[in-house]
């Protein structure tokens, strides 16, 4: 039962890991605003701070009540650097919110 823990704790991190290098790819090419490049960063720095406390939580150094309220809080400061990047985006001419994967552009805006 371990071993497939493992392996879906691996998975996860993978794409979270994986996930922002292949975007950064597409990003490139486009020029961004100061405030627009702080909120990704936070967004990483937020994404890693989730990703730490799986592998606590995976490790035993969390319990599962910790977890799930470190979990929840992080999520819910995730969500907020989110839409404040959509806001940020939306403001910026030329910048649309790229639709996320599985969603229509009229269901992301």
């Amino acid at each position: 039962m371990s071993v497939l823990y493992g392996i879906l704790l691996f998975g996860l991190v993978s794409a979270f890991v994986l996930a922002p290098v292949l975007r950064r790819n597409a990003a490139t090419d486009r020029t961004e605003s100061p405030e627009l490049a702080d909120l990704e960063a936070r967004r990483e720095s937020k994404y890693r701070e989730i990703r730490d406390a799986e592998l606590d939580h995976a490790s035993g150094k969390l319990s599962d009540e910790d977890f799930a309220r470190q979990d929840a809080e992080l999520r819910s400061e995730a969500i907020g650097i989110l839409d404040e990047l959509d806001r940020v985006r939306a403001a910026e001419p030329g910048q649309g919110r790229p639709a996320a994967p599985g969603r229509s552009e009229t269901e992301s805006g």
